[in-house]
């Protein structure tokens, strides 16, 4: 039986300002990627999502980000590696306290934004955040993008690598995500993103935005929870899924 982790952002909230609706996301995924603190999320949201997510069985992962609460993150930096490694290590130690605290631990490590699109391709900054993941803790999976700089660099350290593909998010014909300025680079209508993710997950392809049929590999499945109606699209997805026959549990 085919078996899948689905995964979203949780947590994107700061003071009295809340994007996700965590506590009906967390009834539905497997795993939360939580943010800590530098493109959204502070302490208290931190502890909260960490004890509703071990309350509900969920596997918590950090979600690392640029510093960049004014842009959620999403704006491109120049960060020096050895700052970023910093910066990475301490957003893992930030969310693993109240990970303990809640009694679980930080399972997994995941990019958020610009910096996961960066470590696609850029070899200097996939590997500040595999030395920032090491610091943290040297036996941490990373979840990226299939192909990745980041997963090749995981492997290569000893981190168990793990893909992971997007329901909503469109693809180029080289297995990449099309940037979000471009037209069409989010997928709106939910039967078509119910599709994706059978697709996804069955046969391991997906209609890339020039129509052209593209190869990809996942353990794990993204469902973004700051699109409208996140919550009642990702129940459509895991209920087509388990219809399907597909297995859905944490990878970690």
């Amino acid at each position: 039986m085919t078996a899948i982790d689905l995964n979203a952002d949780l947590g994107e909230g700061f003071g009295r300002w809340r994007l996700t609706e965590d506590e009906q996301l967390l009834s539905v995924v497997t795993s939360a990627n939580v943010a800590c603190g530098f493109h959204a999320g502070d302490a208290a949201t931190m502890r909260r999502v960490c004890e509703l997510a071990v309350a509900r069985g969920v596997t918590i992962g950090a979600q690392v980000s640029y510093r960049d609460l004014a842009g959620f993150g999403r704006r491109a930096m120049e960060v020096p590696p050895a700052e970023l490694t910093a910066e990475v290590a301490y957003q893992i130690g930030a969310l693993e306290v109240f990970a303990r605290a809640a009694g679980a631990r930080v399972a997994y490590v995941k990019p958020h934004g610009a910096l996961y699109n960066r470590v696609v391709h850029d070899e200097e900054q996939a590997g500040a955040v595999i030395d920032g993941v090491l610091l943290a803790d040297p036996a941490l999976p990373v979840l990226g993008l299939p192909g990745s700089r980041l997963l090749a660099l995981a492997e290569k350290a000893g981190l168990p690598a793990v893909p992971e593909a997007f329901a909503d998010r469109a693809y180029t014909d080289e297995g990449t995500l099309l940037p979000r300025g471009r037209g069409g680079a989010v997928v709106s209508d939910p039967e078509a993103v119910v599709r994706r993710s059978v697709g996804l997950v069955c046969s391991g392809t997906v209609t890339a935005h020039s129509g052209a049929r593209v190869r990809v590999h996942a353990r794990s499945l993204c469902l973004h929870g700051d699109t409208p109606g996140a919550v009642d699209l990702a129940r459509q997805v895991r209920a087509r899924l388990v219809a399907t026959g597909v297995r859905v549990e944490a990878f970690a």
